[in-house]
């Protein structure tokens, strides 16, 4: 097998193991918890998104990792790590919690679907190696990530439970 189909194979599976622990021990709880709770703990998570910017650290990363991959994917999860940690500071105050929540996950979105974009127009599977140390990234955390993304906009949608509860 080549380093590209290999790289396909991780990057497709990456999702299922992802999926089955979600829906067995993750989504239960998410869906049990009050909105705030749910999206403070996905908060969390994608708070972590400014590791991220390895993808700009020579060594870590191939010298001919492609450039045009490499900017948006740290640029893009450096934001909506510290548009998640905004959310988190901000949870005592609804009215600034909310649109920070909205926006990281619009950000976090974004950036995953456009990394998708560049790594297929760029060839990323064919040069999987340069992703050196950050291989593991796209194919263990970015799976994660979309699924939380996911969620998230699916608990947005579901009513408050304080609201169902005073009608």
């Amino acid at each position: 097998m080549s380093p590209a189909m290999i790289f396909n194979i991780h990057l497709g599976l990456g999702y299922v193991p992802w999926l089955l622990c979600f829906a067995t021990y993750v989504w239960p709880r998410l869906k049990s918890m009050d909105n705030t709770e749910a999206q403070r703990a996905m908060a969390t998570l994608h708070g972590f998104r400014f590791f991220g910017l390895v993808f700009l650290i020579p060594g870590v990363v191939g010298p001919n990792l492609p450039g045009g991959f490499a900017s948006f994917a740290a640029y893009g999860d450096f934001a909506t790590g510290l548009l998640a940690m905004l959310a988190l500071l901000a949870v005592a105050r609804p009215s600034i919690f909310w649109p920070l929540v909205v926006a990281f996950n619009v950000v976090g979105v974004v950036d995953i679907i456009v990394d998708y974009y560049h790594g297929t127009v760029l060839d990323l599977p064919g040069q999987a190696g340069q992703l050196g140390a950050t291989y593991a990234i796209p194919i263990i955390y970015v799976p994660l990530l979309m699924i939380t993304h996911v969620a998230a906009f699916y608990l947005m949608m579901r009513p408050r439970r304080r609201e169902l509860a005073a009608t």
